[in-house]
């Protein structure tokens, strides 16, 4: 039984880290233009969510926030609005950065997400539905870490699972720990279900941040394929014996995979002799290769241990945005 003083001192945990937290939670509203029925073109107005990180000005929010935008606005929670510069973003991982002419705003810490385990509390909040007055606040916890969105491609790897409620608005808000760290941006959720969330974790924010920042967008090292962990079931249909890697299921035309010679249903074992044992494992040694570089792949083709060598490009932006 939770006695009544637990129950309280609870309580005001979750209302100070609300309290703390919603000073940096900022209303993004993107103005576009939609043709109606009729054909005539109509100003709309999308809104959802950021997240402040520098007092001078800088926010992060979803790229999906700011696609296709013909002007932007950011409203902090004392009512100022201001008009918003879109610095960069980045298709693949849905991030963006903006920036506002402000000074002395209220930045929100972004924590250590690698540490999260499932069942950690946390607040998801935003503007929900656009609804007037302060950020709607959610409460639940991490479901799972690590996870892929279960309709995307590879590029989403690493997503964080929440039951918190997230609903069209949240998209660009805080996902918070009680300690009122920020473990991740709230993104998406499935409409088909109930109590599944997702959020980018703040690692992943904060790299892309790095980037943005330092180039101007994200540098990413592409093989210029479509990749499936290998699991029990597909050792037993492809007689994978008790391989693991990543297998092959497409290949751009052009790419690097491509003028190497690689094949749909390749399974890639390993990268410069490290061993490769899912997708995310592949990502994560490829992101520490510089563009230029030739790399060796150990790949397993009708049970026969194989070494390709190739020359990394940086991924196309087209491929960012359309996955082809």
């Amino acid at each position: 039984m939770i006695s009544e003083s637990e129950e309280y001192n609870f309580e005001e945990r979750v209302t100070e880290v609300v309290s703390k937290v919603r000073e940096g939670v900022v209303m993004v509203t993107n103005h576009m233009y939609q043709m109606d029925r009729f054909g005539e073109v109509r100003p709309f107005d999308g809104a959802a969510s950021g997240i402040i990180v520098s007092s001078s000005g800088y926010i992060v929010t979803n790229h999906h926030v700011i696609q296709n935008h013909q002007g932007l606005q950011v409203t902090t929670s004392n009512g100022e609005i201001y008009e918003a510069e879109v610095i960069g973003s980045d298709p693949a991982t849905d991030v963006a950065i903006l920036k506002i002419n402000a000074r002395g705003l209220n930045p929100l810490k972004l924590g250590d997400s690698d540490k999260l385990v499932a069942g950690k509390l946390v607040v998801a909040i935003g503007n929900a539905l656009g609804l007037p007055g302060d950020p709607t606040v959610s409460l639940g916890v991490i479901s799972a870490i690590g996870r892929p969105m279960p309709w995307a491609d590879f590029i989403f790897e690493g997503l964080l699972q929440t039951d918190a409620a997230i609903n069209p608005g949240n998209s660009g808000g805080p996902l918070a720990t009680l300690d009122g760290e920020v473990v991740g941006m709230n993104t998406a959720i499935v409409a088909f279900a109930q109590g599944v969330g997702f959020a980018i974790p703040a690692g992943t924010i904060k790299r892309v941040m790095e980037q943005i920042l330092d180039n101007g967008r994200v540098i990413r090292p592409w093989l210029g394929i479509s990749g499936i962990t290998v699991n029990d079931s597909m050792r037993g249909m492809r007689n994978f014996n008790n391989i693991k890697g990543v297998a092959i299921a497409r290949i751009s035309k052009g790419s690097p995979a491509h003028l190497a010679g690689l094949r749909p249903w390749d399974v890639v074992t390993s990268l410069n002799g490290e061993r490769v044992d899912n997708m995310k494992n592949l990502l994560e040694l490829l992101s520490k290769i510089r563009i230029g570089s030739r790399i060796n792949l150990g790949i397993l083709r009708g049970g026969r241990m194989l070494e390709v060598h190739l020359e990394l490009v940086e991924m196309p932006v087209h491929y960012l945005e359309y996955g082809k």
